[in-house]
C-alpha cells in the first residue's frame, strides 16, 4: 500500500502518531485488531508529502481505508493534503492524490476533524452502507482544481450533517449507484455546488434515487442545486428533493444539466440518463446571473415529473431581472420568481 498512512492513538501518551508512509504491521504501534477496540481518534495533523517525495506510479490516493466495518474517525485535528503543487502540475485529476478514501466501509462514522488542500477532491466514499458525517469543515481554494469536498459512489443510506465545505468543485457531488442520501445543514461555498452526477459517462449505466438536500446555504457558488448527466448514457436519476435552499451570489441556483460536457466538444447521442421526479422547494436567495432556473433535458427522454415550488431568486444586481430557461422539461411550478413559464406538463 504506497503512499497511506496509518494512524494510531496512544492512550498512555495522549498523542496521535502518524506512522510513515510505507508497509506497516499496525499492530507493532499499538492497533488491536480484533474488530471490536477504537484504535483511532484525529486531534494531531496529519501533513501529507511534499510532491517530490511521492514515487512510484500510482499517485491517486493517499490516505485509504478499505474493508474496514465500524470505523469511527472523530476529532479536531486536520488532514491537510498539501496540494497546491499538485494543483500547479497540470497533471489529469487521476494523477493527482485523493485525499482520504473509504472504500466498502459499512457503519463509518466521520466527526468533527477538518481536511483542507487535497491535491484532488478530498473525501471519497464508495461501496458503502450506512454513513455517517458530521461537523466536518474541507476547504481549498476556489481556483484549486477538481478538489470536490466529498464524492459518495456506489453507497447508500449516507447521512451528512451540520458539515462546511468551500472548494474548487463540487461541495458534494453524488455518483451512481447511491440511493438514501440525506443532506442537511450544509454550508457550501466557494466551489460548484451540491450535484447529483455526472450521471452517464463513457455511455455507462448509472441510477441514482431517494435523496434529499434540506437546509443547505450556498454562497458564491458557481452552482446550486445541479444535476448533470452526459449524453449517451443510461439509467436514471430519480425521487429527489432540494428543500430549503438558501443562495447568495449563485450563479445557476437551480440546474438541469443533460448536456453535461466540461470538454466543450461533444457529438450528439441516441441515449440518456433519465430525469424524473425531481423537487425545487423552498429556494430563496440571489442569483449573479440572469439565468436562476435552466432546466436542459434530453431530447430523448427529457424530465419528468418535475416540481418547483416556493422559490423567490432574484438577481444580485438591484433592477436586473431573473428568468427561467427550459429544454424538453415536463411538470408543474407554483408560486416562483422567476416564473416558470417554460415547463410543460
Amino acid at each position: 500500500m504506497k503512499r497511506n498512512v496509518a494512524i494510531n492513538w496512544d492512550q498512555k501518551t495522549g498523542e496521535c502518531q502518524v506512522i510513515p508512509p510505507n508497509v506497516v504491521d499496525v499492530v507493532d504501534h499499538g492497533a488491536v485488531g480484533d474488530g471490536i477496540a477504537d484504535d483511532t481518534q484525529l486531534d494531531g495533523n496529519i501533513v501529507a508529502p511534499d510532491m517530490a517525495s511521492w514515487t512510484g506510479d500510482d499517485k491517486s490516493k493517499w490516505i485509504v481505508f478499505s474493508n474496514v466495518q465500524g470505523l469511527s474517525i472523530i476529532g479536531d485535528g486536520t488532514i491537510d493534503g498539501r496540494g497546491s503543487n499538485w494543483w500547479q502540475s497540470n497533471l489529469d485529476a487521476h494523477q493527482r492524490p485523493i485525499g482520504t478514501m473509504f472504500q466498502n466501509c459499512n457503519k463509518l462514522q466521520l466527526q468533527g476533524f477538518t481536511h483542507i488542500n487535497s491535491g484532488s477532491l478530498h473525501i471519497s466514499i464508495a461501496d458503502s452502507n450506512g454513513v455517517s458525517i458530521s461537523n466536518l469543515h474541507v476547504f481549498a481554494p476556489e481556483s484549486s482544481p477538481n478538489t470536490d469536498g466529498i464524492d459518495i459512489s456506489r453507497s447508500s443510506n449516507v447521512d451528512i450533517r451540520v458539515t462546511d465545505i468551500g472548494t474548487g468543485d463540487d461541495c458534494i457531488a453524488i455518483g451512481g449507484g447511491s440511493s438514501y442520501i440525506n443532506i442537511t445543514s450544509v454550508s457550501c461555498g466557494p466551489g460548484h455546488g451540491i450535484s447529483i452526477g455526472s450521471l452517464g459517462a463513457n455511455g455507462g449505466v448509472d441510477t441514482v434515487e431517494q435523496v434529499s438536500v434540506k437546509n443547505c446555504t450556498l454562497a458564491g457558488t458557481t452552482n446550486g442545486a445541479r444535476i448533470k448527466t452526459w449524453q449517451g448514457g443510461s439509467g436514471f436519476a430519480r425521487r429527489i428533493l432540494f428543500n430549503e435552499i438558501t443562495l447568495t451570489n449563485v450563479t445557476n441556483p437551480i440546474l438541469i444539466d443533460q448536456f453535461y460536457c466540461p470538454y466543450g466538444t461533444c457529438i450528439n447521442e441516441t441515449s440518456a440518463v433519465e430525469v424524473s421526479d425531481v423537487s425545487f422547494i423552498g429556494f430563496h436567495g440571489t442569483s449573479s446571473t440572469e439565468n436562476a432556473i435552466t432546466l436542459e433535458c434530453s431530447e430523448i427522454k427529457g424530465c419528468s415529473n418535475i416540481i418547483l415550488d416556493d422559490i423567490n431568486i432574484v438577481h444580485v444586481v438591484p433592477g436586473q431581472v431573473t428568468q427561467a430557461s427550459c429544454f424538453n422539461a415536463h411538470g408543474t411550478s407554483g408560486v416562483t420568481t422567476p416564473a416558470i413559464d417554460c415547463l410543460s406538463a
